[in-house]
């Protein structure tokens, strides 16, 4: 019973100080559910403040023997140390026994990109003829440009999108808002659809009538209609890579990477809350490696 107390005052505790969103919460919540199963079925005598290491070692022995992937035990291990820090922190338990707590070792998967000319290709290959291409050319201008995430594009607000500021405000992960610069021909695409295209749809729904992209019902775009913009546009390029829309954002930053782009402002761009995962996009190419040694080591000089 006191292990559903604790989980109980863990997840305020992520929902009011952590600010996490429902789901982030929802998956927390699962990770500390599997610990509390094993508890019952295995220990359940064992008090939270008697819990050593050699215990949590035998949990990890439990949900390997479930057949549960790296991942998905990598997952369960992160969140059990998030809920071990949470009782550290109400002194409900005075030693961490997670802290010496791996979980598998996983490889870090380098995402796909696209060059500079296959964005262009691609961009270049929209029909502008019917008022979609317009609308479809803005999007991919939009996504490079910015380096959004397919959820943060479809939630794009009119009342967010300040073109003579040259910047937009999206809201990413867990509610948080962020500004992010958005570029000249993005906004001359833009101010092309707006003008010709949005302003002269015979119907728009009014729950619907900020967000700036819009089908022809007057409707925000779904995440669905966006990968399929993409996979048309890939195909009229003659792209045979496997490309979504999280593809433009991996180019757009590995692009300002490889353009000597400060990390830091990458990370704030893309939204990540920590920089090592924005790391992952110094995984420049040997050739562009090379010319930076050859240009930049002393003994080249």
């Amino acid at each position: 019973m006191e292990y559903q107390i604790y989980k109980k005052g863990y997840l305020a505790y992520l929902m009011l100080e952590r600010g996490l969103s429902i789901n982030s919460i929802q998956a927390y919540e699962d990770d500390v559910n599997k610990f509390i199963s094993w508890i019952d079925n295995e220990q359940p005598n064992l008090a939270v403040q008697s819990i050593q290491y050699k215990d949590l070692e035998q949990f990890i022995h439990w949900i390997n023997k479930l057949g549960l992937g790296d991942k998905s035990q990598a997952r369960i291990i992160s969140g059990l140390k998030s809920f071990f820090k949470y009782l550290l922190i109400e002194d409900i338990i005075q030693d961490d026994p997670t802290e010496l707590l791996e979980g598998p070792k996983l490889q870090r998967k380098i995402p796909d990109v696209l060059s500079y000319e296959e964005i262009e290709l691609m961009i270049s290959s929209i029909d502008l003829s019917h008022p979609q291409g317009q609308r479809n050319r803005a999007i991919l201008e939009t996504l490079y440009a910015c380096g959004l995430r397919v959820s943060e594009l479809v939630n794009l607000q009119l009342s967010n999108y300040y073109p003579d500021l040259e910047i937009i405000k999206v809201v990413g992960k867990n509610d948080k808002e962020r500004i992010i610069p958005i570029g000249q021909s993005a906004i001359k695409y833009n101010k092309i659809y707006i003008d010709n295209i949005r302003k002269l749809m015979n119907t728009i729904d009014q729950d619907h009538a900020d967000f700036l992209y819009l089908n022809r019902r007057g409707k925000k775009l779904s995440r669905v209609m966006i990968f399929n913009i993409i996979k048309d546009a890939a195909k009229n390029a003659g792209i045979n890579k496997n490309i979504s829309p999280h593809t433009f954002r991996h180019s757009f930053a590995t692009h300002l990477v490889e353009g000597g782009a400060d990390l830091k402002a990458v990370q704030d761009m893309l939204g990540h809350e920590s920089i090592t995962t924005t790391e992952i996009y110094t995984h420049l190419d040997t050739q562009y490696l090379r010319k930076a040694i050859l240009k930049y080591h002393p003994r080249n000089n």
